[in-house]
């Protein structure tokens, strides 16, 4: 799974689909655990390798077995594990999260109404989405 995760992390950077440091990509272990990867903070997306994912539990517990001997390859953005860990606990059916900040999905969340359900492709969507709240650090 780890070389799998890397891969698409790669192919997510060679379509464009980052936001340099500040996106996301994550995957269960495997169908029977809770347990997923996600990117370590600071490495870019066409960078990725297998030894830059770091193990959590859906409680956003680091379970990485190298936090004790080696701390700094298990730091996370502390924004990625609320959204990734709200999505893994709450649908067991889903093995993969891709979060990204494109310009066209960027254009679509800035819409008060977001995503309306008035094209074929939308429809796709229709009653699919869910939203969570902004939880990152704000000006004062």
């Amino acid at each position: 799974m780890r070389k799998q995760l890397a891969a698409l992390y790669r192919v997510v950077a060679h379509f464009g689909m980052t936001d340099v440091i500040e996106t996301h990509i994550s995957a269960r272990i495997s169908e029977d655990s809770s347990d997923f990867l996600v990117n370590r903070y600071g490495v870019m997306f066409h960078e990725m390798r297998a030894t830059d994912l770091v193990k959590l539990n859906v409680d956003g517990e680091m379970i990485d077995e190298r936090k004790a001997s080696d701390p700094k390859s298990c730091s996370v953005n502390a924004a990625g594990v609320v959204i990734h860990t709200a999505m893994h606990a709450g649908r067991r059916d889903l093995h993969v999260v891709v979060h990204t900040h494109t310009n066209a999905g960027i254009a679509v969340a800035a819409q008060e109404s977001g995503l309306l359900p008035i094209s074929q492709h939308s429809m796709k969507f229709y009653n699919r989405l869910g939203y969570h709240d902004y939880e990152g650090e704000r000006g004062s």
